[in-house]
């Protein structure tokens, strides 16, 4: 991949989110605002760790900078990934950012416990869900210096 003529690099972005509606939302956000970074989604919490750790058909996936990740996922839930995930010494320098319709006390403390990087509730109103993906997206490619891959 190229970068681009503002000096700043395109990201690897894994979605992990089993909703339909919310993939395509976040997809669209991408597109809508010409948002470089290239989004790979995957729809459940063991599909993510096999896509993760390269495993079967992810074999030649390559290692995300950013995980958006939902919580309540088929499988493997979205706090075992965010474990699994930071357990791991090639995995956890990834950022994890948990995306979802949580606003539970417990969960914020739970994924904070567990080592998420930034905790966002999910708006129901697409110009509000497109505006927290932008700032994502301008955070992490603009604001922090994300770690070399792996």
């Amino acid at each position: 991949m190229t970068a681009p003529a503002d000096g700043k690099s395109p990201i690897e972005v894994l979605l992990v989110e089993d909703d339909p509606g919310d993939v395509l939302m976040t997809q669209e956000a991408f597109e809508e605002h010409k948002l470089r970074n290239r989004l790979t989604v995957v729809s459940d919490g063991a599909e993510a760790l096999a896509y993760l750790r390269q495993e079967g058909q992810y074999a030649d996936a390559v290692t995300p900078d950013l995980i958006l990740l939902d919580l309540n996922l088929p499988r493997r839930d979205g706090r075992e990934v965010l474990e699994e995930i930071k357990k791991d010494e090639e995995l956890r320098r990834i950022p994890v950012v948990v995306l979802t319709t949580s606003q539970a006390d417990e969960d914020i403390l739970r994924s904070y416990q567990l080592h998420a990087n930034a905790y966002v509730t999910k708006p129901v109103d697409f110009e509000r869900f497109i505006s927290v993906v932008r700032q994502i997206d301008e955070f992490f490619v603009s604001v922090v210096k994300l770690p070399p891959r792996g």
